[in-house]
């Protein structure tokens, strides 16, 4: 049984390489076959080369001077330390200073978008039915880093939120408005 299992893998190795020819079953090399087999004959090869001549690499030439890489760019002066202020842009609010003082509230907000803003102090008690009216005021910005503007002929004692509008805001390059808008916490004017 040893013997079997050593002779069978030493004459297959032979039929697998050399296939029926190894056993004498396939006909002489060189002469022809009758079967149906597809012999490669020497001839004309596959690939045909046409003659020519080799084609010169192109040659770039300029004329003119050359533009800079990049256009002189100037940069605006750096802020004064007093207009330096961090805020939150999500959502997108104008940071407001509200102040209380007697029946008036004093509003300060960064000068950045714009030379005309809007407020107005809205009155947080609740009514039922109709709320009441609620009158824009028109601040007009100077120069400086801040605009301020007081509220007067408030009632006392009484919570208010401050709006503020800034309709000249100007646009982002994407479309979107600079920030436009701003509100304050819950306020009292002082009595």
């Amino acid at each position: 049984m040893r013997i079997l299992k050593l002779l069978l893998p030493m004459l297959a190795v032979p039929l697998a390489l050399g296939g029926c020819s190894a056993l004498g079953l396939g006909s002489a090399p060189g002469t022809p076959s009758t079967s149906a087999s597809a012999a490669a004959e020497p001839g004309e090869g596959w690939t045909v080369y046409a003659a020519g001549s080799p084609t010169p690499t192109p040659k770039v030439t300029y004329s003119g001077t050359r533009a800079p890489a990049l256009p002189p760019v100037s940069f605006p002066p750096p802020l004064a330390e007093e207009c330096k202020r961090e805020w939150t842009v999500d959502p997108v609010l104008i940071p407001l200073t509200v102040t209380p003082g007697a029946g008036k509230l004093t509003v300060t907000w960064p000068n950045a978008y714009g030379s005309t803003y809007r407020i107005t102090a809205v009155k947080q008690p609740l009514v039922s039915g109709n709320q009441p009216a609620y009158t824009w005021q028109t601040v007009t910005a100077t120069g400086g880093c801040t605009v301020t503007a007081t509220i007067s002929g408030l009632t006392p004692k009484i919570p208010y939120v401050v709006w503020l509008d800034a309709p000249d805001s100007g646009h982002e390059r994407d479309g979107t408005r600079h920030p436009y808008s701003g509100r304050s916490p819950v306020v009292y004017p002082t009595a």
